[in-house]
């Protein structure tokens, strides 16, 4: 429990702490850092070029790691909503069938195609990590598993 002389010291302590910060030159101030924002990826469309769409329903948002050892494939598959994906690590070439082929490393930032078939490959020479955000709904899966071509 705070008592009132307590309370006024408290008071004065800040208060004397800004008289003296006031006091100071500005060289003498310490400097307020400020953020800094480094664009990963701003799109209208996905990869293979379809304006991007949301889902009806109940907004859902679903991040995951995916994790993919050397030689390993996703399997062929496609979201039913949108899907940012930022490779942490590795090379990942995906198959689009007729929309070609796309390698991606380390760094590379994409919006995955929509209701398009693809397949992801690790094609590198150790694991794949990759940042996986779902802007998804109650009514759309992230993820649907299609028979191999």
């Amino acid at each position: 429990m705070t008592t009132r002389w307590a309370r006024l010291r408290l008071a004065g302590g800040l208060a004397g702490s800004l008289l003296f910060a006031c006091s100071m030159a500005p060289a003498e101030q310490p400097q307020r850092m400020m953020p800094t924002v480094e664009p990963i990826l701003q799109t209208s469309t996905d990869v293979i070029g379809q304006p991007l769409v949301y889902p009806g329903g109940t907004a859902t948002v679903t991040a995951v790691i995916v994790h993919l050892e050397e030689g390993v494939s996703t399997g062929w598959h496609q979201h039913e909503v949108p899907f940012f994906a930022q490779v942490l690590e590795g090379e990942l070439t995906v198959d689009y069938g007729t929309k070609g082929l796309r390698v991606y490393v380390a760094g590379d930032a994409l919006l995955e195609a929509v209701n398009w078939p693809h397949n992801g490959s690790n094609t590198g020479s150790g694991p794949v990590r990759i940042l996986a955000v779902y802007m998804g709904s109650d009514t759309a899966k992230n993820s649907v598993a299609l028979p191999n071509r």
